[in-house]
């Protein structure tokens, strides 16, 4: 049965802002003296900010506290999202070809919701019909509530929706939702089930061939 709607999660699925997380991450903590690592960075993957925050803070030992640093890295990615923003291989294209085939989509994140309004803006304002960001819910990620709430915007079960995921933190919301899961892990290990499948990459797949793989 094809899905009736595909959620995306953000940040590493859809667009390539990892690096400029890490980027940031970096400069942010080297204020502290401290060289900020990819093992840091994965620890921290797939939101929510107040997850990173939480990390940083400890890092320091309290020197900061967590709001500073979470506003801090907001405010330093935004500068550098709208200009330098890419896309994951193959998840545009495939963004266009749902569109284009009737498929309802959304774009459910962790991060805040100015981050998504840029993404969209990047995009034209086309192709996504709902964002749900962490300052939408009461439960960011691992909860399901963003991805339950995507499929109630739409009025359908969550069964007959699929959700794209990159991150370990995110594919335990997508599969608590109920959702068939399709994940492009790349920088943490996902191992797959019946629920879950895990592929390299979106980069050259169909509509269909992402479908058939439920």
């Amino acid at each position: 049965m094809r899905p009736k709607a595909v959620f995306f999660d953000m940040d590493g699925t859809l667009i390539d802002s990892e690096p400029l997380w890490f980027e940031n991450e970096v400069k942010l903590m080297a204020q502290f003296d401290y060289a900020w690592t990819l093992e840091d960075q994965a620890n921290c993957v797939g939101g929510p900010i107040q997850k990173t925050g939480n990390y940083m803070a400890a890092i320091v030992a309290g020197e900061n506290q967590p709001e500073f640093f979470m506003e801090s890295l907001i405010a330093m990615v935004s500068a550098d999202f709208e200009e330098r923003l890419t896309f994951m291989p193959g998840a545009l294209e495939l963004l266009k070809e749902l569109s284009a085939q009737g498929v309802k989509l959304a774009l459910v994140s962790a991060s805040p919701r100015q981050m998504l309004e840029a993404t969209f803006r990047v995009l034209g304002g086309n192709y996504l019909e709902l964002l749900i960001s962490s300052d939408d819910v009461v439960n960011p990620k691992p909860s399901p509530e963003c991805y339950l709430k995507a499929a109630k915007y739409f009025n359908l079960d969550i069964a007959d929706c699929l959700i794209l995921e990159d991150s370990g933190t995110g594919v335990l919301s997508a599969r608590a939702s109920g959702a068939r899961v399709v994940a492009i892990p790349h920088l943490v290990k996902i191992t797959g089930d019946k629920q879950v499948v895990v592929v390299e990459s979106l980069a050259g797949m169909s509509v269909e061939q992402l479908f058939l793989l439920h």
